[in-house]
């Protein structure tokens, strides 16, 4: 891996059943131009349609979902079944090699509960075997990872997506983090912005600009960024995320640190396939 560009791309549920052709042939051109990519998805619209048919109700908690034991087998059957092998095999058809995996797999996500008894089995990343992946992408598979955890001693959690992504990103030293979403980006006036600092992104929720459920998702990319994950950015999954000359579009948000202080900083996000 010395020397090649990590890309992790988180897709949430409600994006997983519109992916395009467009999107899967980007991803190959991320590939082909000497990226690593590793996947990690949720599977929320797929988990609360067969919650339904069970007539398992969803619990909340002060405004937070419960995961209990029956909704968790749910959540594990769904994520790490249904959604995760119908990525696996949209991947393959484009003549890649992906794995499918959950963060139960050779403990990938070691997990804990966040607050057992309000939440139930809703669990935070405590550390990420990295090691497994680095052997996966070294041999050229794409790993597709679903975001259950698992905690030493085998109990299982239900791990909010953008929270495994971002555990991931960190572990692996990835240069980018991506959300896949169902636009290009953030748009203001019917414009892509390519480029926003966190306090950008604080005034457009504040303005309005951002709203409804783009907020969630530029919030969750804010929180992704750390002294390691220098930029998270927000890409679609319908129209595609490169263009013609292989750069990448969306809405990239950054957070620098210089000369010692915390400093917003706007930077042009630029992953060159040329």
């Amino acid at each position: 891996m010395s020397g090649v560009k990590t890309i992790v791309i988180k897709c949430g549920g409600s994006i997983i059943n519109q992916l395009t052709n467009s999107f899967f042939r980007d991803l190959k051109k991320l590939i082909d131009s000497g990226h690593n990519i590793v996947l990690v998805h949720g599977g929320g619209p797929d988990i609360a349609n067969m919650l339904a048919k069970l007539n398992i109700e969803a619990e909340f908690v002060d405004g937070l979902r419960r995961t209990s034991k029956e909704a968790l087998e749910v959540v594990t059957m769904v994520l790490s079944g249904k959604v995760n092998k119908q990525l696996v095999r949209d991947i393959q058809i484009q003549g890649l090699q992906a794995v499918g995996l959950s963060g139960c797999d050779a403990q990938l996500l070691e997990a804990e509960a966040i607050d057992f008894e309000k939440l139930g089995y809703v669990g935070e990343v405590v550390s990420v075997n990295e090691q497994l992946l680095k052997q996966l992408i070294d041999q050229s598979y794409i790993p597709v990872i679903s975001s259950i955890g698992v905690n030493i001693q085998g109990e299982m959690f239900n791990i909010n997506a953008d929270v495994a992504a971002g555990s991931i990103a960190k572990a692996l030293g990835a240069e980018k983090l991506m959300f896949v979403t169902d636009v290009q980006g953030v748009l203001k006036d019917q414009q892509l912005l390519p480029e926003l600092t966190v306090e950008e992104v604080n005034y457009l929720i504040e303005e309005k600009t951002i709203y409804g459920g783009m907020i969630p998702k530029v919030m969750s990319a804010v929180k992704a960024l750390s002294p390691t994950l220098h930029e998270v950015n927000i890409i679609s999954g319908i129209n595609g995320f490169l263009d013609q000359n292989g750069n990448l579009v969306g809405t990239a948000i950054k957070h620098t640190i210089k000369g010692g202080e915390d400093k917003d900083e706007l930077v042009i996000s630029n992953v060159s396939t040329s």
